[in-house]
């Protein structure tokens, strides 16, 4: 007596198993190096053939001076100036709560305040960061950078 085999029908279906362990490896790999994209500062560098900057009533304008001994100045106007200093500060501790205190003062009177960064040609780019920095923990979300045409 015999025994009559059944022959198994092939299965047509995908195993998708695979497919999600490779969508959850790659998930955890996108959570991972997200955070670390947004490290560093927000510069919006000057272009090479600049333009005149539109004038806001609005708006007033710290001018931050960097100079070789890594002292601070600033003045606080409706136009960048470079030639005035209004302040100053001997540590970077001190510009910051400086900062601080002139960028509520702004809000407080409704106005906006763009920031730019003036640094000697003598001082090294960590002193420059390091204001850019402080900028960013005063609240300061744009800074710009002066230069002089060569």
């Amino acid at each position: 007596m015999a025994r009559v085999r059944h022959k198994r029908k092939p299965v047509a279906e995908m195993n998708v198993v695979p497919y999600i362990d490779v969508m959850l490896v790659l998930l955890v790999i996108f959570m991972v190096t997200a955070p670390m994209l947004n490290q560093g500062v927000k510069v919006d560098l000057p272009k090479v053939s600049s333009e005149a900057l539109p004038q806001d009533n609005n708006v007033q304008i710290l001018t931050i001076s960097i100079k070789a001994d890594k002292t601070y100045y600033w003045n606080l106007g409706s136009e960048v100036d470079t030639d005035k200093q209004m302040d100053r500060a001997m540590t970077l501790p001190d510009m910051t709560n400086a900062v601080t205190k002139i960028i509520a003062a702004g809000r407080d009177q409704g106005k906006q305040t763009q920031v730019f960064i003036r640094g000697d040609k003598a001082v090294d780019y960590g002193a420059v960061m390091g204001a850019m920095g402080g900028l960013q923990k005063a609240g300061v979300g744009n800074v710009g950078l002066i230069t002089e045409a060569p």
